[in-house]
């Protein structure tokens, strides 16, 4: 029997202490336990060396780069870098941090110096079992992708991307008045413009362009969105080889795009999903909008689709470029601590002011060959109300904030047919 811990984001600051502080250690202790650990690496691993980029993941989340013997101490192997901060630090940064993860021989995917080294699998080996991994990350700055080789020409660096094709159906007299807006604010002229001077395309028949967004008249108003074809085909194709090469597959993909509530994923995320699992993958792993959203059971197989926080300190940066002042209309005297407690209107709004963001879980999976035999899921709190520079930490969580949580991961889950047993402390999925 194999065991697998997973987690979701890491944004990891300081030191961790896993072996040292009394707090954590047993939920460290428990990760620590199984045959092998994942998380989501939130940060960039760079000591902050490149060039901040002008758009980043949200706020600049460069970190030193031991903050990766934190996370190995701590039990983890298997890190995921497909995220909306790949960038952060533009290319050389992202360069830097990958020469940080590759110098440690550590398991990585979903960036890469190419696009097909952002598609390819990491394999996890121990004695006993070979976990292979593909990484994607749908949520991300057009730009920030990495991009293929050709024969003449190499590639960018960037992250393994999955684009959502986006269409947005409205009625016919909405469509009216999109099409007189269009035409008012001469944006159709100029498109037919560049079509005619070959830098655009004739839309697909019942596509109408407007600014960046594709319409089409529907029997309703609503936004549809599936997974890009070429990024899907192209990820397959990894995961094909992953299932060949390796004892259990595994896909993570890092997605904040909601339905209409922000813990319910887009349908497009579902349906990579199942995709991926028609192609072999034989569990799914979703992290991104920094907290939980339900599990599935799909032919047997598990789709976590977030699994939240896991190490929240974002608020811990120490060094943030002169754009994150200028996107926080922040003073430039202020401190980083100061800045973020300045967004958050000292915590009266954004992460501090939702306890959603300060809890998660931890699942164990317990796999036969490469069929799921068993989860077990693990109540966690990362200490909302602590001070800053202690919440954020991850412990096990007990009493009646355990049952809560579970309790709150059923009610996720149910949406998906699937039976969560909630027991004091730990809760049950039923296979």
């Amino acid at each position: 029997m194999t065991t697998l811990a997973l987690t979701g984001d890491s944004i990891l600051q300081r030191r961790l202490l896993s072996m040292t502080d009394p707090e954590i250690k047993p939920l460290f202790d428990l990760i620590r336990g199984c045959d092998a650990a994942f998380t989501n690496l939130e940060v960039l691993p760079n000591d902050f060396h490149g060039d901040p980029a002008f758009d980043s993941g949200g706020s600049h989340f460069g970190a030193p780069s031991w903050v990766l013997d934190e996370l190995i101490e701590a039990g983890f192997g298997m890190f995921s870098t497909a995220t909306n901060h790949t960038l952060d630090y533009s290319i050389s940064g992202l360069e830097y941090a990958l020469d940080q993860l590759d110098r440690r021989g550590l398991c990585h995917a979903g960036a890469g110096r190419h696009l097909e080294e952002a598609r390819r699998a990491a394999y996890f080996t121990t004695p006993k079992v070979t976990i292979g991994m593909v990484a994607c990350g749908s949520t991300f700055t057009k730009g920030q992708e990495a991009a293929r080789q050709t024969h003449a020409m190499q590639g960018r660096p960037g992250l393994n991307p999955l684009w959502p094709d986006s269409t947005y159906e409205v009625t016919p007299d909405q469509m009216a008045v999109v099409q007189q807006m269009a035409e008012g604010l001469g944006l159709e002229k100029f498109r037919q413009f560049r079509i005619g001077t070959g830098f655009a395309f004739e839309a697909p028949d019942g596509i109408f362009p407007f600014n960046g967004m594709n319409f089409r008249v529907g029997e309703c108003t609503r936004h549809v969105r599936h997974p890009n074809p070429k990024d899907l085909a192209a990820i397959i194709r990894w995961v094909e080889e992953t299932k060949l090469a390796s004892d259990i597959a595994m896909v993570s993909i890092h997605a904040h795009e909601h339905a209409n509530e922000k813990d319910e994923p887009a349908d497009f995320i579902v349906e990579f999903a199942h995709a991926v699992i028609d192609a072999g993958a034989d569990i799914v792993v979703g992290h991104g909008p920094h907290l939980l959203r339900g599990m599935e059971l799909y032919k047997g197989k598990p789709i976590f689709y977030s699994l939240g926080n896991f190490i929240g300190q974002n608020e811990m940066v120490r060094q943030l470029p002169g754009e994150s002042y200028d996107r926080f209309r922040a003073d430039d005297q202020l401190t980083p601590t100061k800045l973020y407690k300045q967004r958050t209107k000292d915590d009266q709004k954004g992460f501090p002011s939702d306890i959603r963001y300060w809890q998660t879980v931890v699942p164990i999976c317990r796999f036969e060959g490469d069929t799921l035999a068993e989860v077990t899921v693990h109540p966690v709190s990362l200490g909302l109300g602590e001070k800053r520079h202690r919440r954020g930490r991850p412990r096990l969580a007990s009493g009646q904030e355990a049952e809560s949580i579970l309790k709150s991961y059923a009610m996720l889950s149910e949406r998906y047919q699937t039976n969560v047993n909630v027991e004091p402390d730990v809760a049950t999925v039923l296979i």
